[in-house]
């Protein structure tokens, strides 16, 4: 959230006092675009279909006003579930129910969050004492409802979140199969980084009259972010990555791979190299992923490799360095990648280390965001003008990394 100075305040927009006072106690008193229009709309009652980003701090825009909205109702009775949250990653269901947590510190109101990958007998005994606000990843909530364990039948609000990452894994059957559970008498609030044909769709089978918010210039990367390209031989961005976060003293560096394959090598070299690392991606255990998490986090690691789908819930205020260890072949992905950067005001840092493999890659992605971005050579480490482009092979599970929209064969291993 902004703290600059606005017309606008969050007292301004009618959040009840003990949300306000939470709200102060983190140091935010402006609210940022998405807030703004997002909170008095929410509060009204109407569904809300928004384009926002990560970063734009738009877990706040539908937590606050959800929280006010429940706390005026709050009967001093066993909890039943009021709200529910849908989330494409258990990362980002930890994080909105942190979230949650902070902002409902004086309301009374009980939040759980649920997903796969952990022991489900803890959720379900947290689900018999009862919790007012349920945030669950897909897969995990219809593992619930299987065995009776879940009560979807008082739900008021439902909202999803990140709802064009939940498409893009597959979810479409989970998500139809969740809204037959909820009354179809309820406010429901869909946030997605783009108006997709398909988010357009789902809105229009779920949604009555929605408002609608869009928020930043689509596919445009903050100005506060700084962006460079380091050309380099393939077999050289290794050691180069090594060399910059090393000799320029880069603490708190989120680097991207294509693979899980390729995030576990380069972080183990990266630990070898003296820049302590881990990899984070759908393969790694809840409990390995959380750890890694909170480390970084905590200041504690340094490095940490991730893959795109893995990456999204990782809400760092202020993260200074995102690093490209290789060009995403969507090139929508490189503006939610270094979006992770820049937030709030603050500067960041987006480097790009591209090799001959990737040029059209670095074209598009200037073609899309229509800015060219700055190239600078690190003496040493001047690609070889003889060496010729080879095709970038693609993964040889999952969906094929040039194709946004590829079907699925099997579920994936984030769904829960």
């Amino acid at each position: 959230m902004s703290t600059e100075q606005s017309q606008t305040s969050f007292q301004s927009l009618g959040l009840s006092d003990n949300i306000l006072r939470a709200v102060t106690e983190c140091g935010y008193t402006t609210p940022t675009p998405i807030q703004q229009q997002a909170i008095p709309t929410v509060m009204a009652g109407h569904d809300l279909l928004a384009a926002a980003q990560t970063g734009t701090g738009k877990t706040a825009g539908f937590t606050l006003p959800l929280l006010h909205k429940l706390s005026q109702t709050k009967n001093d009775g066993k909890p039943v579930i009021k709200a529910l949250i849908l989330t494409p990653t258990r990362e980002l269901a930890a994080q909105v129910e942190d979230n949650l947590n902070t902002y409902a510190k004086y309301t009374g109101l009980k939040s759980l969050v649920i997903f796969g990958g952990v022991g489900i007998n803890p959720q379900i005994n947290a689900l018999r004492r009862g919790v007012d606000i349920l945030v669950a990843t897909p897969g995990r909530l219809l593992d619930h409802s299987r065995q009776g364990t879940v009560d979807l039948s008082k739900i008021d609000v439902l909202i999803l979140d990140e709802a064009d990452r939940m498409l893009d894994m597959g979810f479409i059957h989970d998500i139809k199969k969740v809204m037959k559970l909820i009354p179809e008498k309820r406010q429901t609030l869909l946030f997605s980084a783009t108006f997709s044909s398909e988010i357009k769709a789902l809105a229009q089978q779920f949604m009555q009259q929605p408002k609608l918010v869009e928020v930043a210039r689509q596919n445009a990367a903050a100005d506060t972010i700084q962006q460079r390209v380091y050309p380099v031989d393939k077999k050289r961005k290794r050691e180069l990555i090594s060399y910059l976060i090393g000799s320029r003293n880069w603490r708190q560096v989120l680097v991207f791979t294509r693979t899980k394959h390729g995030a576990n090598r380069l972080a183990t070299q990266l630990t070898d190299d003296g820049l302590p690392a881990m990899a984070i991606h759908g393969n790694k255990s809840q409990g390995a992923r959380t750890k890694a998490l909170a480390q970084f986090k905590a200041g504690k690691l340094r490095v940490l490799v991730a893959t795109d789908i893995a990456a999204r819930g990782i809400d760092i205020d202020e993260l200074p360095h995102v690093i490209n260890f290789e060009l995403p072949q969507v090139a929508e992905d490189y503006v939610h990648r270094i979006g992770r950067t820049g937030r709030a005001g603050s500067e960041g840092e987006a480097a790009s280390l591209v090799c001959v493999d990737e040029h059209k890659l670095l074209r598009d992605i200037e073609k899309l965001t229509k800015n060219e971005i700055p190239k600078e050579l690190i003496p040493g480490f001047e690609p070889d003008p003889n060496i010729k482009p080879e095709p970038i092979q693609k993964p040889r599970t999952g969906r094929p990394q040039n194709s946004r929209r590829a079907p699925r064969q099997k579920r994936p291993d984030t769904r829960r």
